[in-house]
Protein backbone atom coordinates (compact mmCIF):
# COMPACT_ATOMS: atom_id res chain seq x y z
CA UNK A 1 0.00 0.00 0.00
CA UNK A 2 1.35 3.55 -0.58
CA UNK A 3 1.32 6.03 1.69
CA UNK A 4 -1.95 7.81 1.98
CA UNK A 5 -2.51 11.67 4.06
CA UNK A 6 -5.72 12.41 5.34
CA UNK A 7 -7.00 15.82 7.01
CA UNK A 8 -9.52 14.69 9.50
CA UNK A 9 -11.98 16.79 11.59
CA UNK A 10 -15.33 17.44 13.37
CA UNK A 11 -15.80 19.66 16.30
CA UNK A 12 -15.04 18.71 19.70
CA UNK A 13 -15.15 15.38 21.33
CA UNK A 14 -16.69 13.63 18.31
CA UNK A 15 -14.13 11.20 18.29
CA UNK A 16 -11.19 11.79 16.32
CA UNK A 17 -8.56 11.13 18.02
CA UNK A 18 -10.11 7.35 18.67
CA UNK A 19 -11.30 6.82 15.38
CA UNK A 20 -7.14 7.55 14.14
CA UNK A 21 -6.51 4.89 16.82
CA UNK A 22 -8.97 2.51 15.74
CA UNK A 23 -7.48 2.95 12.34
CA UNK A 24 -3.79 2.03 14.05
CA UNK A 25 -5.27 -1.58 14.58
CA UNK A 26 -5.04 -1.90 11.26
CA UNK A 27 -2.07 0.14 9.65
CA UNK A 28 0.97 1.86 10.96
CA UNK A 29 -0.63 5.50 11.85
CA UNK A 30 0.80 8.96 12.24
CA UNK A 31 -1.58 11.11 13.73
CA UNK A 32 -0.64 14.89 14.22
CA UNK A 33 -2.92 18.17 14.93
CA UNK A 34 -1.97 21.48 13.58
CA UNK A 35 -3.17 22.97 17.22
CA UNK A 36 -0.33 21.10 18.93
CA UNK A 37 2.06 23.96 18.98
CA UNK A 38 -0.45 26.29 19.79
CA UNK A 39 -1.30 24.34 23.30
CA UNK A 40 2.40 24.83 24.29
CA UNK A 41 2.21 28.76 23.23
CA UNK A 42 -1.16 28.41 25.25
CA UNK A 43 0.07 27.08 28.45
CA UNK A 44 2.57 29.37 28.70
CA UNK A 45 0.44 31.90 28.61
CA UNK A 46 -1.60 29.93 31.91
CA UNK A 47 -4.07 27.52 30.23
CA UNK A 48 -4.62 24.90 31.88
CA UNK A 49 -5.39 21.93 29.81
CA UNK A 50 -9.49 22.06 30.28
CA UNK A 51 -11.11 22.33 27.14
CA UNK A 52 -14.07 24.73 28.19
CA UNK A 53 -16.25 26.66 25.58
CA UNK A 54 -13.70 29.76 26.60
CA UNK A 55 -10.66 28.28 26.56
CA UNK A 56 -11.73 26.39 23.14
CA UNK A 57 -12.46 30.35 22.03
CA UNK A 58 -8.99 31.20 23.29
CA UNK A 59 -7.10 28.05 21.27
CA UNK A 60 -9.13 29.26 17.79
CA UNK A 61 -7.90 32.98 18.36
CA UNK A 62 -4.77 31.77 19.08
CA UNK A 63 -4.27 29.78 16.41
CA UNK A 64 -5.81 32.28 14.00
CA UNK A 65 -2.99 35.08 15.78
CA UNK A 66 0.12 32.30 15.43
CA UNK A 67 -1.05 31.55 11.76
CA UNK A 68 -1.09 35.40 10.76
CA UNK A 69 2.24 35.92 12.89
CA UNK A 70 4.62 33.30 11.55
CA UNK A 71 2.20 30.70 9.96
CA UNK A 72 3.49 27.72 12.90
CA UNK A 73 0.75 25.85 12.61
CA UNK A 74 1.02 25.22 8.55
CA UNK A 75 4.61 25.42 9.31
CA UNK A 76 4.36 22.24 12.18
CA UNK A 77 1.62 20.18 9.76
CA UNK A 78 4.60 20.25 6.74
CA UNK A 79 6.86 19.62 8.90
CA UNK A 80 5.22 16.32 10.47
CA UNK A 81 4.05 15.50 6.58
CA UNK A 82 8.35 15.38 5.52
CA UNK A 83 8.73 13.20 8.64
CA UNK A 84 6.27 10.95 7.50
CA UNK A 85 7.38 10.72 3.88
CA UNK A 86 10.65 9.22 5.39
CA UNK A 87 8.89 6.83 7.83
CA UNK A 88 7.62 3.40 6.93
CA UNK A 89 4.02 4.80 8.43
CA UNK A 90 1.25 4.17 6.01
CA UNK A 91 -1.38 6.64 7.27
CA UNK A 92 -0.93 10.13 8.20
CA UNK A 93 -3.93 11.71 9.92
CA UNK A 94 -3.19 15.23 10.13
CA UNK A 95 -6.08 17.06 12.37
CA UNK A 96 -6.80 20.88 10.84
CA UNK A 97 -10.58 22.68 11.30
CA UNK A 98 -10.21 25.79 9.58
CA UNK A 99 -11.64 25.31 5.49
CA UNK A 100 -8.81 27.39 4.59
CA UNK A 101 -6.35 25.65 5.93
CA UNK A 102 -7.28 22.48 4.83
CA UNK A 103 -6.90 23.69 1.37
CA UNK A 104 -3.35 25.00 2.23
CA UNK A 105 -2.34 21.65 3.51
CA UNK A 106 -4.34 19.82 0.60
CA UNK A 107 -2.66 22.03 -1.88
CA UNK A 108 1.40 21.92 -0.44
CA UNK A 109 0.48 18.07 0.03
CA UNK A 110 -0.84 17.15 -3.54
CA UNK A 111 -4.17 15.30 -5.48
CA UNK A 112 -3.67 12.42 -2.91
CA UNK A 113 -4.68 13.99 0.08
CA UNK A 114 -8.26 13.38 1.46
CA UNK A 115 -10.51 14.82 3.95
CA UNK A 116 -12.97 13.54 6.65
CA UNK A 117 -14.90 14.64 8.62
CA UNK A 118 -15.73 12.57 11.77
CA UNK A 119 -19.32 13.36 13.31
CA UNK A 120 -21.83 12.29 16.10
CA UNK A 121 -24.89 13.21 15.10
CA UNK A 122 -26.24 12.81 19.09
CA UNK A 123 -23.40 14.65 20.33
CA UNK A 124 -23.53 17.89 18.10
CA UNK A 125 -27.32 18.43 18.03
CA UNK A 126 -27.62 17.87 21.97
CA UNK A 127 -24.44 20.39 22.75
CA UNK A 128 -25.16 22.85 19.95
CA UNK A 129 -22.48 25.53 19.06
CA UNK A 130 -19.11 25.63 20.62
CA UNK A 131 -18.47 28.95 19.85
CA UNK A 132 -15.91 29.71 18.33
CA UNK A 133 -15.03 29.62 14.43
CA UNK A 134 -12.72 26.58 14.42
CA UNK A 135 -15.28 23.95 15.85
CA UNK A 136 -18.44 25.75 14.56
CA UNK A 137 -17.02 25.56 10.96
CA UNK A 138 -16.02 22.12 10.41
CA UNK A 139 -19.64 21.36 8.40
CA UNK A 140 -17.95 24.40 5.72
CA UNK A 141 -16.06 22.24 3.72
CA UNK A 142 -16.61 19.86 1.24
CA UNK A 143 -15.09 16.59 2.47
CA UNK A 144 -13.76 13.65 0.65
CA UNK A 145 -15.60 11.26 3.24
CA UNK A 146 -17.72 11.80 6.15
CA UNK A 147 -17.53 9.11 9.52
CA UNK A 148 -20.75 8.88 11.46
CA UNK A 149 -19.44 8.13 14.61
CA UNK A 150 -22.46 6.73 15.91
CA UNK A 151 -21.84 2.86 17.31
CA UNK A 152 -20.28 1.13 19.89
CA UNK A 153 -16.89 1.46 20.87
CA UNK A 154 -16.81 -2.89 20.05
CA UNK A 155 -18.26 -2.10 16.43
CA UNK A 156 -16.48 0.97 15.76
CA UNK A 157 -13.02 -0.86 14.77
CA UNK A 158 -14.31 -2.78 11.34
CA UNK A 159 -16.70 0.45 10.96
CA UNK A 160 -13.26 2.24 10.75
CA UNK A 161 -11.68 -0.36 8.65
CA UNK A 162 -14.02 -0.65 6.23
CA UNK A 163 -14.26 3.34 5.66
CA UNK A 164 -10.89 3.77 5.43
CA UNK A 165 -10.28 1.02 3.11
CA UNK A 166 -12.92 2.19 0.98
CA UNK A 167 -11.28 5.89 0.85
CA UNK A 168 -7.87 4.14 0.13
CA UNK A 169 -8.71 2.17 -2.72
CA UNK A 170 -10.58 5.70 -4.49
Amino acid sequence: MDKQVFVINGSGGVGKDTVCEMAARFWKVQNVSSITPILDVARAAGWDGCKTPQARRFLSQLKEACTAFNDLPFRYCIKQYERFLRNDLALLFVHIREPEEIDRFRAAVGAGCKAVLVRRPALEGARGALGNRSDDGVAQYVYDGVFDNDGTLDELPEKVRLFFTGLISQ
